[in-house]
């Protein structure tokens, strides 16, 4: 049977491709199709240790069998559409020009709300004493923007809060500009407080979204958060699956 392969952010860079076809017998799982790049290139061997998969756009079990013609993709640890709303409660976006901010806070603020807390991904200057000229995101996006709508959704049910704004932008992005928002309204503070602290740590860890950082000596692909354990390809753990 084949499956379509996909490879994003450092792993594009490092095979010299973004899509392959690839024949495997059949009753084939994940853990195959990743064994077989650990195979077929050697010195990646690390790599592929701290991916994870995906199976037609859901982060996947290692264990996962596959079907002729599923799309597998491989994903590195993560840097981590319509701007109308979504159903209940949420608005989530992937754009490529810049943030409405005022717009969506705006938009979402409503007499019941004590409190609207913005959050914004601001492009720095400097990594790790290296001046940033610029960015450049990247996403597998569909499986992106479902993975955000069920972020969102999420915490509206942990948190006490009334409604959600997530916006993430892809391409290059200048120094001063805006990668991320996310703005919550509730009754209280505390509950957006706790509310955005948290989308963004677990957005950092799970959205297939990568950051490709620019300086003045060259570009690398940035150092993803590691994706929880039970979504990583290359442990031995019989759940797992991968900035």
């Amino acid at each position: 049977m084949q499956v379509r392969v996909l490879f994003f952010g450092v792993l594009k860079d490092l095979t010299g491709r973004s899509v392959e076809v690839l024949t495997l017998p059949d009753r084939s799982t994940a853990a195959d199709v990743v064994e077989h790049y650990e195979r077929e290139l050697p010195r990646l061997k690390g790599a592929f240790s701290s991916i994870a998969v995906s199976i037609n756009q859901k982060y996947a079990d290692r264990g996962e069998q596959l079907a002729a013609g599923d799309e597998v993709g491989l994903l590195p640890p993560v840097s981590g559409g319509s701007t109308s709303p979504d159903q209940g409660g949420t608005q989530v976006a992937i754009v490529r020009g810049p943030i409405a901010t005022a717009e969506i806070l705006q938009a979402i603020k409503q007499p019941p709300d004590g409190a609207a807390l913005i959050f914004e991904g601001i492009v720095r200057n400097h990594t790790r004493g290296r001046r940033t000229l610029f960015l450049e995101y990247e996403a597998y996006e569909t499986m992106a923007l479902t993975e955000m709508r069920s972020l969102a959704a999420e915490a509206l049910s942990r948190f006490s809060i009334r409604q959600l704004a997530l916006v993430h932008r892809l391409g290059r992005i200048e120094i001063g500009e805006t990668s991320v928002l996310i703005v919550v309204a509730s009754a209280h503070r505390a509950a957006a407080f706790e509310a955005c602290r948290w989308v963004i740590d677990t957005l950092k860890q799970t959205i297939p979204i990568w950051k490709k950082e620019h300086f003045s000596d060259g570009a690398v692909w940035a150092d993803g958060e590691p994706f929880p354990e039970r979504f990583r390809a290359g442990t031995d753990s019989p759940t797992a699956a991968s900035k």
